[in-house]
């Protein structure tokens, strides 16, 4: 199946079978392409809550009740369910941590120079973000939907199912996972598995505006 294919099939799955389980090295591969998504100026600003057993799944969904119950099921019969989280704050000494991790992995091995260079002018972007455009949050919550796409497209790719979620009670999220006092904030929430035979949505024809409609080409 190749890209263009995948997301011709893929759909938001609203019914999972419960039975059918993703394959461990699958699992691995959709783990990798979280750790390896794209993010603005590397700042990664990102941490993720897997749940693959009942309990886990449980605690999720916390967040999935009152007007947000409607949710409850499709974690539930999820293989996997993922809440993709975002920092709150970036601080100078995270931007530490991430140029020695760059150099741990040997990003400036060739011109190691480049290290002072790279972190002047990630600082720059950040500082922009901090203090002239006082939308630190806002922008990591970019880079954290950068990496959602990340993710569908290659569960699509791979034949696996999958359905993002905002409806959640991320207030109720927060509390249960002490998000707030690790610097994070939940942004999204994501079920993977395999449909469910009785899922409507399967069917139904993919509606989309015609190519003449959303390209301009120049």
């Amino acid at each position: 199946m190749n890209v263009a294919q995948a997301m011709q099939s893929r759909y938001a799955t609203k019914v999972f079978d419960a039975d059918k389980k993703i394959a461990k090295d699958d699992v691995a591969q959709l783990l990798s392409v979280l750790r390896n998504a794209p993010s603005s100026v590397n700042t990664q600003p990102w941490h993720f809550i897997i749940a693959s057993t009942e309990a886990g799944k449980a605690r999720i969904n916390s967040g999935a009740t009152g007007p947000y119950a409607y949710n409850a099921p499709k974690v539930s019969g999820a293989s996997h369910v993922i809440v993709l989280c975002s920092k709150i704050h970036m601080d100078d000494e995270y931007l530490t941590q991430l140029l020695e991790q760059e150099e741990a992995d040997g990003r400036f091995v060739k011109d190691p120079s480049f290290k002072g260079t790279y972190h002047k002018v990630r600082s720059t972007f950040v500082d922009l973000h901090r203090y002239a455009l006082k939308d630190t949050q806002h922008w990591m919550e970019k880079q954290v939907y950068l990496n959602l796409g990340a993710l569908l497209t290659s569960a699509a790719i791979m034949g696996v199912d999958a359905l993002p979620m905002e409806g959640f009670d991320f207030p109720a999220l927060d509390a249960e996972f002490d998000l707030r006092g690790q610097n994070l904030a939940p942004v999204a929430v994501v079920a993977l598995g395999y449909r469910a035979e009785t899922d409507f949505n399967a069917t139904l024809p993919k509606s989309r505006f015609a190519a003449e409609q959303i390209f301009t080409q120049i």
